[in-house]
């Protein structure tokens, strides 16, 4: 059993559920659920066909947030629904992990990609999607759209600072994927 597995599976823990009813709603970026904090960064990350097929590898298989800086705990090779994993960031004890649950995928001619829904132990509530979009013109770009709201004590407590958080994430992750679509 995996670290993962071990880490949800605990016999003193519940088994880990979808914290928030509005699941797939990434699907229409335009029309969010209301009641949460809404993000929606978009990033040109390239061009052409060879780009776009790798930087949708690099984002359907962890490879994005991994190079970011981010630990990523799952036991799939690549996003497929219902794949657990467990995203994590910061040092030593004051690393945070934030388990997920891929909700759908996209593996299509022009945009490829998935979303994930946030597990009980997260700290907010909400969706988030990584897409990666080929344009008629050949321009790929990177998009992320979610919908959040704080789960934890300490989330609740950063207020208006995680939503500012979860932007910087999202560009940070932009310019990851760009770097890796140049190399």
């Amino acid at each position: 059993m995996t670290r993962l597995m071990k880490s949800l599976s605990r016999p003193d823990r519940p088994r880990p559920t979808l914290t928030y009813g509005e699941v797939g709603a990434t699907r229409t970026p335009a029309a969010l659920p209301e009641g949460y904090h809404h993000l929606r960064y978009s990033a040109v990350v390239g061009h052409g066909r060879a780009a776009f097929e790798t930087a949708g590898a690099a984002v359907t298989t962890w490879r994005m947030h991994r190079v970011s800086g981010a630990d990523v705990l799952t036991d799939a090779d690549r996003a497929e629904p219902g794949v657990t994993l467990e995203v994590s960031a910061g040092i030593g004890p004051l690393r945070l992990g934030a388990p997920c649950s891929v909700i759908w995928t996209a593996y299509e001619e022009d945009r490829v990609g998935f979303a994930y829904g946030t597990l009980t132990g997260h700290p907010e509530r909400g969706e988030e999607s990584f897409m990666v979009h080929l344009d008629p013109d050949g321009t790929v770009r990177f998009a992320v759209t979610a919908f959040s709201r704080p789960a934890a004590w300490y989330t609740r407590l950063g207020g208006p600072l995680v939503p500012l958080l979860q932007r910087t994430y999202a560009q940070h992750l932009g310019r990851t994927l760009r770097r890796l679509v140049r190399t």
